[in-house]
């Protein structure tokens, strides 16, 4: 299996002109209609829009689970289009971060585990991983909580494991589905701020889908989605300048 390759040049996320319709005939519906989109590397972007906008379509389209009807899109400079389902799954493994609404973390599995699971799939042993999972406990305020049964966490701390878990193969690009709705306005909040230090911290790209209007005063952008199209950009202009 050949090894997809990063460029540090490339933006985040380059999508172009993306089409997503389910079904066929008079039962289709256009998900997605001809969407663009540029995401520079260490930006904060939250993507708002109402229940059917194409929110959770374009996660997946940008994440690779989902391959578009038309357009392309490409993960710092890897078109995803041209991986293989196998390649896809290795490289959103390495690349990518997903962070969801109700944390999707393994059971079975004790804190550490969880965390390190990416680099465990990538066949490295949790004797080589250990070190790395054992600063982002830190960092995120679980020190100490590596052996801790998940099923003993608050929703919380269960999320900032999740975050850990995204994080942990230093992945290019972090995707976040609706991350603070299962969560008090205050954890919720908390995680919002973390989300920021993160990416000031570390350089870390985030989109994250979101019907939470107060998560817009965290990013460093707000993307407004309606019947599959961006109807808003606030940092529309800041690229073009840039560019």
């Amino acid at each position: 299996m050949r090894e997809a390759s990063l460029s540090e040049a490339e933006p985040a996320v380059w999508a172009d002109g993306i089409e997503m319709i389910y079904g066929t005939g008079a039962s289709a519906v256009r998900a997605l209609r001809g969407l663009s989109l540029c995401v520079p590397r260490g930006q904060f972007v939250i993507v708002r829009g109402k229940s059917g906008s194409g929110k959770t379509t374009l996660l997946h389209v940008v994440a690779g689970l989902r391959r578009p009807t038309a357009g392309s899109v490409s993960v710092g400079g890897t078109e995803l289009q041209t991986l293989s389902e196998g390649e896809s799954a290795r490289f959103r493994r390495r690349h990518v971060g997903l962070v969801y609404q109700f944390f999707n973390l393994v059971p079975t599995l004790d804190v550490e585990h969880n965390v390190a699971l990416p680099l465990l799939m990538d066949g490295r042993s949790i004797a080589q991983v250990r070190p790395r999972v054992a600063s982002l406990l830190e960092r995120l305020e679980l020190g100490g909580f590596g052996a801790r049964d998940t099923t003993r966490l608050s929703g919380g701390q269960m999320q900032r494991v999740a975050i850990a878990r995204a994080i942990a193969a230093e992945p290019v690009l972090v995707l976040a589905d609706e991350p603070t709705g299962n969560l008090d306005s205050e954890t919720g909040r908390a995680v919002l701020r973390l989300f920021r230090e993160l990416c000031d911290e570390r350089g870390m790209t985030l989109v994250m889908m979101t019907h939470d209007a107060e998560a817009a005063s965290y990013a460093d952008r707000v993307i407004q989605l309606r019947d599959g199209v961006i109807h808003e950009d606030s940092g529309a202009e800041s690229l073009l300048a840039a560019g």
